[in-house]
């Protein structure tokens, strides 16, 4: 098995090729199937004969929803960025407890999830008045989720969701990819911004409610879409390297200016984003430990 550097296309960072050509293509078939079948479907690569394409991608996004150490969750109102939304909670790979900084590794599931949830099931015990009455939901209650639904499920443009999310998919990949400059991500906040606005003329052929994989598609476009725009819209605001952000045109970490988390919040109907800042927690609760500083990574 062998990788070597190629040409890319378009914008992108050049290509990994993973060569696997010079293997017996029996041993192929016998030990690699499953890599074979693969590059055959995704890439119309012939291993025997041909190297496979290997492109940067994402994984997920985490880390979204900013929350206290109880797992409440936290907004920035009137200048205050740790007033509490009152009975809504995030945990988990959604919540941004700001235990971890910028660098996310495979640990960070567990504190996320058996820690901060747990923490979140002694609030609830503390908090929630076993007796009280539920107050009575609005009149409109629920409205706006079925009036998106019922948007998305009859919406009659000329473009489908396939053809919405490749340009997503090709924007993201060509002006948000591992290694960023100022120029290519600004171009890429416009071409993110005319993916959106495409949004509009979405059409959906599926009027069902059993099994409508089109409508679930359509769905996923527009919550990946404005995770996109934010993603760009911040990486291009964000002016030096940090955890996976790496930005060429500014290769360093600056503690004295973006030591602090990026707040997005988005206007759907404006197609605007907003961009603000909370401060990055420099105290622990306890006296036998003191703080730890965050260090540049560099491995």
């Amino acid at each position: 098995m062998e990788i070597r550097e190629g040409r890319g296309v378009g914008k992108l960072k050049d290509h990994i090729y993973l060569h696997l050509d010079h293997l017996d293509p029996a041993i192929l078939a016998e030990r690699l199937p499953g890599i074979s079948e693969s590059a055959k479907i995704f890439a119309g690569v012939d291993v025997t004969r041909e190297p496979i394409p290997v492109l940067p991608t994402v994984h997920y996004n985490m880390g979204g929803i900013p929350t206290n150490y109880h797992g409440e969750v936290l907004a920035k109102i009137d200048g205050d960025p740790d007033r509490i939304v009152p009975g809504l909670m995030a945990v988990g790979e959604a919540a941004c407890v700001s235990v971890h900084g910028a660098n996310r590794l495979g640990s960070n599931s567990l504190i996320d999830l058996v820690v901060f949830g747990r923490a979140v099931g002694h609030r609830c015990a503390e908090t929630i008045d076993k007796g009280s009455r539920i107050a009575d939901l609005p009149k409109d209650a629920g409205v706006n989720a079925l009036e998106r639904l019922d948007r998305v499920r009859h919406a009659s443009g000329s473009t489908p969701t396939a053809e919405l999310r490749l340009s997503m998919q090709k924007t993201m990949q060509s002006n948000c990819a591992v290694f960023r400059t100022g120029e290519v991500l600004e171009e890429g906040v416009k071409l993110i911004h005319d993916c959106w606005s495409a949004g509009d003329n979405l059409k959906t052929t599926d009027r069902s409610l059993i099994w409508n994989t089109d409508l679930t598609e359509a769905l996923e476009y527009e919550n990946l879409i404005v995770q996109a725009v934010v993603t760009m819209e911040g990486a291009f605001n964000r002016k030096e390297s940090r955890g996976a952000h790496a930005r060429e045109d500014y290769p360093n970490r600056d503690d004295g200016e973006w030591m602090k988390h990026t707040l997005a919040s988005i206007d759907t109907g404006a197609r605007t984003v907003g961009l603000d800042y909370r401060p990055v927690h420099t105290y622990t609760m306890t006296s036998e430990i003191d703080y730890i500083k965050p260090k540049a990574r560099v491995y």
